[in-house]
């Protein structure tokens, strides 16, 4: 139940700062420190770095696989971030082709909110990228070290943002919502809890009641 009202606390401490005020890009400019206020809504203008561009491998949405396409922003001359702009479905033919993504090269605005990275998944090394020579410059990646990418970009990134624009540029952004992920605590909770009712039920019968109800029926 701790552990359930902890989960709760932090989900409720989430929404709470996705229903804060939009940061513009002049209070994150002006204020670095705002960057690091995870899961606020901000709204950028900037130019995107195409040849930067990563497609991050095994990435469902509703159920079919593809991938995140990330693309840095630069917002000025000392500021980037890192936008995971979407998902796109992949070519099952032909696993190296690369799926079409419209990415102007004009300044754009982009809405989304402040993201951790994205998240790891399972990989047969915990630096798979070394195993194979040139693998590390693919745009096609499993995984994402964000520091190790800007090392190798050369870009240093003051955040990395979830854009949740409208569907655009061949990019679906059908992100889940963010859950507390409580219930199956609840559901502990109420096993232990049902187990132990159970077992002074049972003490109280074999220890109290039949004792009880034998005696009395062998009294004369």
């Amino acid at each position: 139940m701790s552990r359930a009202h902890e989960k709760q606390a932090r989900h409720d401490a989430i929404v709470a700062q996705q229903q804060a005020p939009v940061l513009t890009l002049q209070t994150l400019l002006s204020t670095p420190a705002a960057f690091l206020q995870m899961h606020r809504s901000v709204n950028l203008r900037g130019q995107w770095m195409p040849n930067f561009t990563v497609y991050l491998d095994n990435r469902y949405m509703d159920g079919q696989a593809g991938f995140w396409v990330l693309t840095p922003l630069r917002l000025d001359a000392t500021h980037t971030v890192l936008v995971q702009r979407g998902w796109v479905p992949r070519n099952f033919e032909d696993r190296t082709q690369l799926p079409e993504v419209n990415t102007p090269l004009q300044e754009v605005e982009v809405n989304g909110r402040l993201s951790p990275p994205p998240s790891a998944m399972y990989a047969l090394s915990t630096d798979a990228e070394a195993q194979e020579p040139g693998l590390a410059q693919s745009r096609i990646r499993q995984n994402l070290d964000l520091e190790k990418f800007s090392g190798e970009t050369g870009l240093d990134f003051n955040a990395v943002v979830l854009q949740t624009d409208a569907a655009s540029d061949g990019l679906r952004r059908d992100w889940p919502e963010i859950t507390a992920g409580v219930e199956k605590h609840w559901g502990y909770a109420f096993q232990w809890f049902a187990l132990a009712t159970t077992q002074l039920l049972l003490y109280f019968w074999f220890q109290w009641i039949k004792p009880f109800r034998h005696a009395k029926q062998t009294t004369p």
